[in-house]
């Protein structure tokens, strides 16, 4: 790669590392092409993107940013796997690096919070983005769906309701 080239990739990887919610640092020596692949696609579907880069240029590009601390991790054959979703990339990376011993995690960055190993998993246990609003919105409809089914009730529950609520306010 000529300067210009290597100026451009250490752009894209500042680009990366102050945009994602997560990176995840690992090991991937002695991973085919077609597990490589595999590990693309499965980020991909979740939203992230896998990036392989120089070392000394991913260095480069992490200085000034919030996850710098992960510089000391960037040795020997490293992928960063990334996402916006602060769980994703976890989540995938460790699916695949329990199917694929070849792939070791060795830590990664949270927005300026550095993970080790354990922390990535923990991250990777935590619910996305999409299950925390699925439970909300869950959440939030329970109590209309109650007032629908009462309202959309036959006469006769209504009348028994209030006559419920009429002996506990006389026993009252």
């Amino acid at each position: 790669m000529d300067r210009a080239q290597k100026e451009k990739v250490v752009e894209e990887l500042g680009q990366i590392f102050e945009s994602s919610g997560v990176v995840v640092v690992a090991h991937y020596t002695g991973l085919t092409v077609a597990e490589m692949q595999d590990l693309r696609a499965r980020m991909r579907e979740a939203g992230g993107s896998v990036r392989v880069a120089k070392n000394r240029l991913a260095k480069i590009a992490l200085e000034g940013k919030p996850c710098a601390s992960i510089g000391s991790l960037l040795t020997g054959m490293t992928v960063l796997s990334y996402s916006e979703d602060p769980v994703a990339a976890a989540k995938v990376a460790e699916d695949f690096a329990k199917d694929n011993k070849k792939f070791e995690i060795l830590g990664g960055a949270m927005g300026s919070t550095a993970l080790d190993r354990a922390g990535v998993e923990a991250v990777s246990k935590m619910p996305s983005r999409e299950e925390l609003i699925a439970s909300i919105v869950g959440c939030i409809g329970a109590p209309a769906s109650n007032i629908a089914g009462a309202i959309g009730a036959p006469a006769s529950n209504i009348a028994s309701i209030l006559s419920t609520i009429e002996e506990r306010g006389e026993a009252a």
